[in-house]
């Protein structure tokens, strides 16, 4: 079912793609230099990074559109969930062997994506359908 975006979902979704795109810049253009800062590999940064390019442009895509399907919203919360929640999985489960600036990028990263999502869902519920 589509909804029309309130102004403080579109708010959220704007907020959300402007982040998630520059962490995907600061990821891809410094992974060399990010890399040996914060002790995490430099090509887990860039792809990281890249990664995050499609889910920038569909935030822009959704934005530009004013209205979009409530599965699609959802689906853009949950990737947020997931993100956060793979970011804390690699550090705890010792994929990677970050320095102390490390673990706080990755956490950031983490707990701003999990914040975009609990707004996403929070806008999400109060959002009108669209017509």
């Amino acid at each position: 079912m589509a909804l029309t975006l309130p102004p403080f979902l579109r708010k959220v979704i704007l907020a959300d793609a402007i982040v998630s795109g520059a962490a995907a810049f600061l990821m891809i253009a410094g992974a060399g230099m990010l890399g040996p800062l914060l002790s995490l590999p430099a090509a887990l940064l860039s792809w990281a990074g890249i990664s995050l390019v499609p889910f920038v442009i569909l935030l822009f895509a959704i934005i530009r559109r004013g209205a979009a399907p409530r599965l699609l919203v959802l689906d853009v919360a949950i990737v947020n969930i997931l993100w956060a929640a793979a970011s804390f999985v690699i550090l705890a489960a010792g994929v990677v062997s970050p320095n102390l600036p490390g673990v706080l990028f990755v956490a950031a990263q983490a707990l701003v994506g999990a914040v975009f999502a609990l707004l996403q869902l929070k806008g999400l519920r109060s959002a009108p359908l669209a017509a």
